[in-house]
């Protein structure tokens, strides 16, 4: 391969490398606007998060209190937040390997 190929070799993986960047970018401001939600105690509590990984908000049915089990709220509440978490970023992280897959390489 001659000097003057890997040069065109090097600006087209360069305007790839932009154009993904590009994307990346636009794919990031849209996770962060696109949201998930979790339940969890049989619906009991539900937690609505960004794809960005920021909760939104959280709503307890008021059926779901109980002042002799607080615990048992602190538990739905922590797994219905990680569970919102973790969708969103199952979402954003395909979101992104789509941007790559085109250049071969792996997911950002």
């Amino acid at each position: 391969m001659c000097a003057r190929d890997r040069i065109m070799n090097l600006n087209k993986m360069m305007k790839q490398a932009m154009r993904a960047q590009a994307q990346a970018e636009q794919v990031q401001a849209e996770l962060s606007e696109r949201t998930v939600e979790a339940t969890s105690g049989g619906g009991g509590v539900k937690v609505v998060a960004k794809c960005d990984g920021t909760v939104q908000s959280i709503k307890v049915d008021p059926e779901a209190l109980s002042p002799d089990d607080v615990e048992m709220l602190e538990d739905m509440l922590l797994t219905a937040v990680n569970s919102a978490i973790t969708e969103g970023q199952k979402i954003q992280k395909a979101e992104m390997a789509k941007i790559t897959a085109d250049m071969g390489l792996p997911g950002m």
